[in-house]
């Protein structure tokens, strides 16, 4: 039987999923897991699609999660949410920012930005959760700490405690952003 899990955490550049993909794969490498985690980046520059893939379990033998695959897709930004959907499992969840980023077709006006996404991954069967990471992490201190308001909010479908999380972030943060990070993550573990 394969028991490995899935996480596919989906943003912009220059929006901290690499942190938030080194942090959940050092956490799943304390508890014995054997991970794998793979960069893939659009355009890796501020603004251009970056995907990550987290893959844990007693033996991965690859970092890729091919569509249909992914227990969970953590996204950064609500289009790139959409834009990923066809990874999630039948029964996998969807863990989104709200938060809306013109790509370039609608800044130059090519096109308009989708309305009332949540609602319509919701309406295609899509298990959501879709908080206000940015607000939260604005709460925290800093619009750049949406990647631990993210974090914290995957924590609640983990089953690790909250210390062993703290110590992943400890391990995985610079001092000096260690209490706003950790007051992000329970900002969005609490949402």
């Amino acid at each position: 039987m394969n028991n490995t899990k899935n996480v596919m955490i989906v943003g912009v550049g220059g929006q901290g999923s690499l942190l938030a993909s080194k942090l959940l794969g050092r956490l799943l490498l304390t508890k014995g897991y054997d991970v794998k985690v793979s960069e893939v980046h659009g355009m890796s520059q501020r603004g251009g699609s970056v995907v990550t893939y987290v893959r844990f379990g007693d033996q991965v033998y690859s970092p890729v999660i091919d569509e249909g695959e992914a227990d969970f897709i953590v996204s950064f930004e609500l289009l790139e949410a959409a834009r990923w959907t066809k990874f999630l499992k039948k029964d996998g969840k969807i863990i989104t920012n709200t938060q809306q980023m013109n790509p370039m077709p609608v800044v130059t006006g090519a096109a308009e930005y989708p309305s009332d996404l949540v609602n319509k991954m919701k309406a295609n069967g899509f298990d959501v959760d879709a908080i206000n990471a940015l607000e939260l992490a604005e709460k925290a201190g800093s619009s750049k700490a949406v990647n631990l308001v993210l974090m914290g909010r995957l924590s609640k479908y983990f089953d690790f405690t909250e210390e062993e999380w703290m110590n992943a972030i400890e391990a995985s943060v610079p001092p000096k952003f260690l209490e706003m990070n950790k007051k992000a993550f329970e900002y969005g573990a609490n949402a």
